[in-house]
């Protein structure tokens, strides 16, 4: 099952930090907190069928007409029905579709998340870096499973792609967003990771320390929350949203996000992906967080990851089949 247990005691204590009474429970419909800072607190979920880039079939087109977006669910969700799609002979499968939360096309009709470049697609890398995407493509379908290391992180439940950015992944794509006057909390559904943002102006962690989520701080410009994070530890087995980036094996990368509120059950998201050893230029996503039911619950991912342990025992048995 992909959601186990609801949320653990550590979780829960975070809930008590303190959050303000909300405006709904005060009758106040100006959506502020009992503080004033624009209350953006609630459960939420950026499922959407929208792609990260726009289709090459899309060029120069960034937005569907209404007619078009809803040509485009119906035709998506026949695409991406994965009880429909036909399986290779041998092959078993893995969750049926009931397990996936695909949502709907972005509220702003959008025909990718990407809105900068306005060509909707990533950009392409640095000469260094193209190398060393090519090392890695080289080096992969030699040494697929030697160890662990060379798996993908999300198989070895260290970090996917939802957490920073909030890029939506096939499914769990839900977070809580809890408020104080100092802090942010955003708990998010997959891989249970809770990223607190101090308010408080404190300097960013020394860059010679780095976390799988990063280290991020927050500040109000206005009525919009602005994170920046830094620190993060991305590596060529990183998950980067909904897409695997060779790339960012790099500690230089920085992303900028912009929570506002686009009104009363729409959260308009922004994140801009910053790396100039990386990428040639920055880029920018955005998207809505749409408010949804809660509760939050854990994603334990695996209980001794088996999965791992006959990946790497059926490389051994292939390897030893070869010496024969």
């Amino acid at each position: 099952m992909k959601r186990t247990s609801v949320v653990g005691a550590t979780i829960v204590g975070l809930v008590s930090l303190g959050l303000s009474t909300t405006s709904a429970q005060r009758g106040d419909t100006a959506g502020r907190t009992s503080w004033g800072h624009v209350d953006l607190q609630g459960v939420w979920t950026n499922a959407t069928l929208t792609p990260l880039e726009r289709p090459a079939s899309l060029a120069g087109k960034a937005f569907y007409t209404p007619e078009e977006a809803a040509a485009f669910e119906r035709e998506r969700l026949e695409q991406v029905n994965v009880d429909r799609a036909p399986r290779r002979a041998g092959e078993v499968g893995a969750y049926n579709d009931v397990f996936f939360e695909r949502g709907k096309a972005v509220k702003s009709g959008r025909t990718s998340l990407i809105v900068d470049p306005p060509d909707g697609r990533i950009p392409a890398f640095t000469p260094e870096a193209q190398r060393r995407v090519d090392a890695r493509r080289e080096y992969a379908p030699l040494h697929p499973a030697d160890g662990p290391e060379d798996r993908w992180l999300t198989e070895r439940c260290l970090l996917f792609g939802a957490a920073v950015p909030m890029f939506p992944e096939p499914y769990n794509s839900n977070y809580r967003i809890m408020q104080t006057p100092d802090t942010v909390v955003i708990l998010v559904e997959m891989n249970h990771e809770a990223r607190i943002i101090p308010l408080d102006a404190r300097p960013h962690l020394s860059s010679s320390m780095h976390q799988w989520i990063g280290d991020s701080r927050g500040r109000w410009e206005g009525d919009t929350l602005v994170v920046e994070t830094t620190n993060l530890k991305f590596n060529h087995q990183s998950r980067f949203g909904v897409m695997y980036l060779d790339g960012l094996s790099d500690g230089n990368l920085r992303i900028v996000e912009r929570f506002s509120r686009a009104d009363a059950n729409t959260l308009t998201y922004r994140a801009t992906i910053e790396d100039s050893t990386v990428f040639v230029r920055p880029w920018t996503v955005e998207l809505s967080l749409n408010r949804a039911r809660g509760p939050i619950f854990e994603v334990a991912c695996h209980e001794g990851n088996y999965g791992m342990r006959f990946i790497l025992s059926g490389h051994r048995a292939e390897e030893r089949a070869a010496q024969r």
